[in-house]
């Protein structure tokens, strides 16, 4: 594995990268995260945002191109060099991927079992810190199959966190949550960003979250990228189907907003 900040020097990047399954998910991708820096990947379902995903955790590896993460080419790497590279790079996925049997705080505290660096209480009040920072203190003790999707995947954040990695891929955040927990997660987000420096991948339909927390933005459409800059360029775009995009977006809040107005007396 080779490994080099003047050689490597953007945290993450794609070059050249390409993908096929039945048909091809990945063509010439090309873009790169620096360290600190928030980007979110959007787009339409089935257009390579969750396999972009899969190619930066190594479950995927590119029929041609090279992946950098951590400033290494992760290319061809093996599951035990991958494994290392993982400590450093984590990924909060949709499900939450919580034990079912454990509470909230154990389920943190499950990701500091294998820390030789702390003790027991060490440990508590660690997953203590965690949960506070991400404002589910109250919960500690109850079980995910009593918690809303928002709470479970702040939990899910929670036990990321307590591998003190420095980049967290996140898999949809805000799909399925209501309005007030979007807000809350968005917000956490913004605070691990500038209170831990955390780097960040986000893959989100979101433009509300997009736009409140990314640095900039990959578009990718039939596995191609179309844009990749600042989110503020992204809405001036003349390509015609991110024009699509963003007016199909603006139409179903519009909907959404309609929905939930009082009925004329």
């Amino acid at each position: 594995m080779s490994t080099s900040t003047e050689q490597f020097p953007h945290y993450i990047e794609f070059r050249h990268v390409y993908k096929t399954f039945d048909k091809p998910v990945l063509v010439d991708a090309n873009f790169f995260v620096d360290s600190g820096q928030t980007v979110a990947i959007i787009g339409r379902s089935g257009v390579g945002k969750s396999v972009t995903l899969g190619h930066i955790m190594g479950f995927i590896k590119p029929d041609e191109g090279q992946v950098i993460v951590a400033h290494e080419d992760v290319t061809h790497c093996s599951e035990a060099e991958m494994s290392r590279v993982r400590k450093k790079v984590t990924m909060v996925f949709q499900s939450g991927a919580l034990f079912d049997s454990l509470t909230v705080s154990e389920n943190v505290l499950f990701s500091l079992e294998q820390r030789a660096d702390y003790d027991e209480q060490n440990k508590e009040d660690v997953v203590e810190g965690l949960l506070k920072l991400v404002d589910i203190w109250d919960a500690r003790d109850s079980y995910p199959n009593d918690l809303s999707t928002g709470y479970k995947r702040a939990v899910a954040i929670a036990r990321a966190l307590a591998a003190q990695p420095q980049c967290i891929l996140y898999d949809e955040p805000t799909t399925m949550v209501d309005p007030i927990m979007s807000d809350h997660l968005a917000e956490l987000m913004l605070r691990l960003k500038t209170q831990l420096g955390l780097t960040s991948v986000v893959v989100t339909h979101d433009l509300d979250l997009m736009n409140r927390v990314a640095d900039a933005v990959v578009f990718l459409y039939q596995g191609t990228i179309i844009f990749f800059g600042p989110p503020n360029d992204l809405v001036k775009s003349e390509h015609p189907h991110i024009r699509e995009f963003l007016e199909l977006d603006r139409i179903v809040r519009g909907n959404a907003a309609s929905a939930v107005q009082p009925a004329a007396p």
